[in-house]
């Protein structure tokens, strides 16, 4: 026992109120639990709840954004336009000045298309590949054609809006970045950015994580990573100038990365964790009140006992902010998707 144990025991509460949070600038809401894809990459569209983040869901909890000065809510899921309430949620955050972003597999924007160019300041649909590659990715029949012709009638709607994509990199497409580029500006959007496909979290509806069979449907074999590792070589070179003026949003050194993820995965190299600030500047609701500190990371607590400033600064939140060490956290380690945000 150390000589004095009060001594130990205020400095550790000090330490655990070190990582209080006065100002939380992101919320990621999911706004509905189902997905109108099948994707070959997630599970979400496994679910057989249909859960969605509603007005009443929110209203509780507008005292603390207010207080936490949330600046942006992004809203995912699941597909965030498959719930009814969506647009009623986006004038209540438009009220407060928030700037709002959806997340959308794009399947229902020719549907929407009047309220997403009212309520949105941006939008990030999900693009696979070409065509081909992204309608047998998505499992779903049509499914680039649909998308293409919901972004057309957004911008006639709006022409400004920004609307960009977000490919995730994985065996179907891995040697197509080059060619997902090129769809990319064919559906004239503002920019792509690429991540590595998650592998081993209990993130996008997993109970638990895949097992190895499971994740050999979407990781890369060392024969698939050279061929990775040439693609994005051909990227580099052959955009350098979408690189240079943020069209494509990765620096060179971080699309490498994507093929050191997977390299890590099977035994090639060394995980490596991103920097990372997640946790101190953002939270992720669930449509069951579920709050965690990022997509990846165990809950912290739910909304249904208690208000968003308590879980957020509840016992469980101070002590995984105080005893995270992101460089050697495993699940850092082998994230895909981390927020280096500065204001």
């Amino acid at each position: 026992m150390p000589p004095f144990p009060e001594l130990v025991t205020i400095a550790r509460s000090a330490d655990r109120e070190a990582h209080r949070i006065a100002q939380l600038p992101i919320l990621v809401i999911h706004a509905h639990s189902s997905c109108n894809c099948r994707c070959l990459m997630c599970d979400i569209w496994k679910t057989k709840e249909h859960q969605a983040f509603r007005v009443s869901d929110l209203y509780p909890h507008l005292g603390s954004i207010r207080r936490l000065g949330v600046r942006w809510v992004v809203f995912s899921g699941g597909e965030p336009l498959l719930n009814s309430e969506l647009f009623e949620l986006c004038s209540i955050f438009k009220r407060e000045g928030i700037h709002l972003t959806l997340l959308s597999t794009g399947l229902l924007l020719s549907k929407y298309a009047q309220q997403v160019a009212d309520s949105f300041d941006d939008v990030i649909i999900s693009l696979d590949g070409p065509e081909p590659i992204h309608n047998s990715i998505r499992q779903v029949k049509s499914a680039f054609s649909i998308m293409a012709s919901g972004i057309d009638v957004v911008r006639r709607i709006r022409p400004g809006i920004s609307i960009s994509a977000r490919t995730t990199v994985q065996k179907q497409n891995h040697r197509f970045l080059r060619a997902t580029v090129r769809a990319a500006k064919d559906l004239g959007l503002n920019s792509i950015s690429f991540l590595a496909a998650d592998l081993t979290s209990e993130a996008f509806n997993r109970p638990q994580p895949w097992a190895p069979s499971r994740q050999n449907h979407v990781s890369l074999t060392a024969d698939e990573i050279f061929a990775l590792d040439s693609e994005l070589d051909l990227l580099i070179q052959d955009n350098a100038a979408d690189i240079s003026r943020g069209y494509i949003a990765e620096s060179p050194a971080k699309l490498r990365n994507i093929a050191r993820h997977f390299r890590a995965h099977v035994g090639l190299d060394r995980t490596e964790s991103p920097r990372c600030n997640a946790p101190w500047v953002s939270a992720v609701l669930e449509t069951d009140g579920t709050v965690r500190p990022c997509f990846f990371h165990r809950p912290v607590g739910n909304l249904k006992a208690n208000n968003l400033e308590e879980v957020i600064n509840g016992e469980n939140a101070l002590g995984f902010r105080s005893s995270l060490d992101i460089p050697s956290n495993p699940v850092c380690n082998r994230c895909v998707c981390s927020l280096n945000y500065k204001s």
